[in-house]
């Protein structure tokens, strides 16, 4: 595989992870009894159900990251609802 698709793959799953690791964010904090499954200094790892590319990148990823005696945590997700605005209402205000 040339460089540069690699480079673009692997821009593609940090994007992807960050997303991912920003919606669990948020599942935290609307459930917060989940975390208290969560070990203490753990590394999370975000996994997609169906998505075996980003899942074995994100694993590998972890590998290289995780700290001795650190504890590896994979999450896998296995619905996701589409993303969509929290918008309600909004105004429009033309400018010349």
């Amino acid at each position: 595989m040339p460089h540069a698709m690699r480079m673009q793959i692997m821009r593609q799953f940090t994007e992807k992870n960050s997303m991912l690791v920003r919606e669990f964010d948020r599942y935290i904090v609307e459930h917060p009894g989940f975390a208290d499954q969560l070990p203490d200094n753990g590394l999370v790892v975000m996994q997609i159900e169906g998505d075996e590319e980003f899942n074995s990148w994100a694993r590998k990823a972890a590998e290289k990251a995780v700290e001795k005696g650190q504890q590896i945590v994979y999450v896998k997700i296995t619905e996701l609802k589409p993303v969509r605005s929290r918008i309600e209402k909004l105004s429009l205000e033309m400018v010349a």
